[in-house]
């Protein structure tokens, strides 16, 4: 229920943020706006301000909404009122008008993630987990538990780190860049800081997804290989384990941090059945050898091995918060760098250099609306701000249905002097209409891909 509740009050807030930007420019210019709605179809309400103009409606289908102006190109306009028609104001105008939608999802957004930067929020301090053996960090010499303290590009001064999130956010920008990265790490309390060089250069951007987090090593925070509680009828309540028990090794093989732990496990089980372990934990101070007999299952077409305990101990917290003016120009920042890198990976995709299963659809948006209101109100303004970048960039791409594709003709009309022939249009509409039912089919084939999957 509540992520109904919160998919559907994400929508309701972004809609309507955008369409009041075409409608509020839109009286700003003198233009007479005959229907404000939210949603499209049979309308369920429907009001108007006593001497006003504008008749406000909420409709069936709330996958989005419309401003409706006075308008000669959609019926006649009576010879008093065509001063107030969209199609004869200023160039100028118009394109202001048609900007304004998505422009104010942008200013939503910068003012959600300014909100989330002055509220504040807990975050995984930046000590890394113990990275899969063949990934960037683990090449570069970390082994996990380190303290990333600085990141930067080689020729640039570097910045502090916060959180893992902060840390993560930066990478993964620097590798849709193909750019490398220094970090500086102090490997244990007390140890003096050390220098690691990430060739992010060197991944292939088609990664864009959980494979490219693995293959930089940033999967997890630290956390130590504590087991908690145990399922009933589980290889862990079978076996001689206790809740508390530290693992230090399994049949010789070292376990740096909790996720480590659960990588072993699962990987067991490639093999078939997964033979009996000898595990190796710290128990009230001793160290004890437990006998470990693991079962199987199977997860996404693979064999994994299952131990049934849960694993690792909470990763240490801290709590991320600016001041009033900080807090606002790091809004201003991560909307222009969310900005930035959603045009990257768009323009990737086309050019086939990122994986098309990066388009998302709105199962999936209605999953993180409600994961993120489950975890607090911080990460649901930090969702909400997401996707508004989302739609505001979206709706900026020159596809003729989009504001981004009327933009492209007041582009040509103020090279040109005069607005494309109907005949172009028809045809440019026609084309539009067909990439983005191109991209809807791509997004609910992704969504249901990830929910049956």
């Amino acid at each position: 229920m509540l992520t109904v509740v919160a998919f559907v009050v994400a929508l309701a807030i972004l809609i309507a943020v955008h369409e009041y930007g075409h409608y509020r420019v839109a009286v700003a210019c003198g233009v007479k706006v005959l229907r404000f709605s939210l949603g499209f179809g049979r309308p369920l309400l429907r009001w108007k301000k006593k001497g006003a103009d504008t008749e406000f409606v909420i409709s069936a289908i709330p996958l989005g909404g419309y401003v409706r102006m006075l308008d000669e190109r959609e019926a006649p306009v009576a010879a008093h009122e065509r001063h107030l028609a969209f199609n004869v104001q200023p160039l100028r105008a118009r394109a202001a008008i048609v900007a304004a939608g998505p422009l104010a999802n942008l200013l939503l957004a910068v003012l959600l993630y300014a909100c989330v930067n002055w509220v504040g929020v807990r975050e995984p301090a930046a000590i890394v987990g113990t990275p899969p053996a063949a990934s960037l960090l683990a090449q570069a010499g970390m082994q996990g538990g380190e303290e990333i303290v600085s990141m930067g590009y080689p020729d640039a001064e570097p910045e502090a780190v916060r959180s893992l999130d902060d840390l993560r956010w930066f990478v993964a920008q620097a590798a849709l860049g193909g750019k490398d990265v220094v970090l500086s790490a102090r490997p244990g309390a007390g140890a003096a800081e050390r220098s690691y060089r990430l060739p992010l250069s060197s991944i292939d951007a088609r990664e864009a997804d959980a494979k490219l987090v693995e293959k930089i090593g940033l999967t997890h925070p630290w956390s130590d290989a504590v087991l908690g509680d145990f399922e009933a009828g589980s290889a862990a309540a079978q076996s001689a384990l206790r809740k508390g028990d530290k693992v230090l090794s399994i049949n010789g093989v070292r376990v740096g941090d909790g996720g480590e732990l659960r990588r072993m496990i699962r990987a067991s089980g490639e093999q078939g059945v997964p033979a009996l372990q000898d595990w190796l934990v710290s128990r009230n101070g001793a160290q004890l050898h437990v006998p470990v007999q693991l079962t199987q299952s199977e997860d996404k077409g693979s064999k994994i091995g299952r131990l049934g305990a849960f694993i690792g101990s909470p990763p240490a917290m801290v709590d991320v918060r600016y001041g009033l003016w900080e807090g606002f120009a790091r809004g201003v920042q991560k909307t222009w760098e969310v900005s930035a890198l959603t045009v990257k990976m768009m323009a990737k995709m086309v050019i086939g250099q990122a994986s098309l299963q990066n388009i998302s659809g709105p199962l999936t948006i209605a999953e993180y609306a409600g994961k993120s209101a489950e975890v607090g109100i911080t990460q649901y303004l930090a969702f909400l701000a997401l996707i508004s970048v989302s739609l505001g960039v979206l709706n900026l791409l020159p596809l003729p249905v989009l504001d981004g594709g009327h933009l492209m003709y007041y582009l040509w009309e103020a090279v040109t002097g005069k607005p494309p022939t109907l005949q172009w249009m028809e045809c440019l509409q026609k084309g539009g209409v067909a990439v983005l039912l191109l991209m809807m089919c791509i997004a609910f084939f992704n969504d249901l891909s990830r929910l049956l999957g």
